[in-house]
């Protein structure tokens, strides 16, 4: 048996990673990732975009070379990856938030769908081979409000601006996949993409607004009590660690097979492993130790889609990735990271990298 973290880092090791969206919440794991497989990143994003962010947690830039700049900045993008001459891009930046879709739409196309077709074109002028793994959402999917888990091949659609700029996103992708980087003449361009599609994530160093487990942590730490906005919500919890080692094998498996794994995949918990906001909070209060809760239900607030679950059987046959974690444990290492934080924050860097270690260690190839 190989532990996966050892399979990583044989393929990792010495590559030259291009990371967009490194300052953000995702990124920033997967920054750390990076780092402890031994590959060399440049990164390239806004920013962080709140004061108390992860990226700053970690010490990221000194993890990476960091280029703050805009994905709508063609030029500083082009210039970014032409002289960086990446062996692979991992592409998380993003407009991220439903809630505030509504309020920046016409920013959120922008960055969301042509932000992501300036990589592609940094991606396409580059004279040597090259892997993208390009990070979307399960709200690409026509959400149908029903249980049945949704396929790759499902429509795709989007209620809000956010949901929408994200299939957006995946037309532009599969375009440029059947234009310029078509697997029938991947001898000539020697370029493959793929897409990660994943559903709400929760970890430590996410202090994102209008986030249910930010505002969790930030309250139980102040000692206040818990506004909860959805109590009978329910959402497929897991934790952000499951679809980055999703997009690590996908990123390994276009370096060992480009033509054959150029598709989208979906990363997400058990189909069966869903239970209702009221419960996450509760759970999280247990984890911390004490705390309270309020419902505040707004019959004005934006349109947020109900359950939505992903069919990940795909991802589990042919990409050999599977869920650790249940949603009891997802909640579990996410509120003793936040624990650990708020009772000494020099010590966040270093557990950061020991739930990571303790995460892969986890894992065998069963291949």
């Amino acid at each position: 048996m190989v532990n996966m973290l050892q399979k990583l880092t044989e393929v990792y090791k010495g590559k030259k990673v291009f990371l967009t969206g490194h300052t953000g919440f995702k990124g920033s794991w997967l920054l750390k990732i990076f780092s402890l497989l031994g590959a060399e990143v440049k990164g390239y994003a806004l920013a962080p975009q709140n004061e108390l962010n992860l990226y700053s947690v970690i010490s990221g830039d000194a993890s990476c070379q960091s280029v703050i700049a805009d994905l709508r900045n063609r030029e500083a993008l082009n210039e970014a990856v032409a002289s960086f001459q990446p062996d692979f891009i991992f592409h998380l930046a993003a407009q991220p938030l439903v809630r505030l879709s509504y309020e920046i739409p016409s920013e959120t196309f922008e960055v969301n769908a042509i932000g992501t077709a300036n990589v592609l074109d940094a991606m396409a002028k580059l004279n040597k081979p090259c892997n993208a793994v390009l990070i979307t959402t399960d709200k690409v999917y026509h959400n149908n409000e029903w249980a049945y888990p949704y396929r790759e091949t499902d429509r795709l659609g989007g209620y809000d601006p956010y949901s929408a700029s994200k299939a957006c996103t995946e037309l532009v992708i599969d375009s440029y996949r059947n234009s310029f980087f078509n697997t029938k003449a991947y001898d000539k361009h020697q370029k493959a993409i793929a897409v990660g599609r994943a559903g709400n994530v929760i970890g430590g160093g996410d202090w994102s607004k209008d986030r249910l487990i930010p505002d969790i942590a930030r309250a139980l730490s102040a000692g206040k009590d818990i506004e909860v906005r959805n109590p009978a919500s329910v959402r497929p919890w897991q934790h952000v660690l499951e679809p980055l080692l999703g997009y690590l094998l996908l990123g390994a498996k276009l370096a060992e097979s480009p033509q054959a794994y150029s598709q989208a995949y979906n990363f997400g918990p058990d189909v069966n492993d869903a239970f209702p906001v009221k419960r996450m909070v509760e759970l999280a209060i247990e984890c911390w130790g004490s705390g309270s809760y309020y419902t505040n239900v707004d019959p004005n607030q934006p349109h947020e889609a109900g359950l939505l679950k992903l069919d990940i059987s795909k991802a589990i046959d042919e990409l050999k990735w599977k869920p650790l974690f249940n949603a009891t444990k997802a909640v579990q290492y996410t509120i003793d990271w936040y624990k650990v934080f708020y009772t000494d924050k020099d010590e966040a860097a270093a557990y950061t990298e020991e739930q990571i270690l303790a995460f892969l260690n986890s894992t065998d190839d069963g291949q």
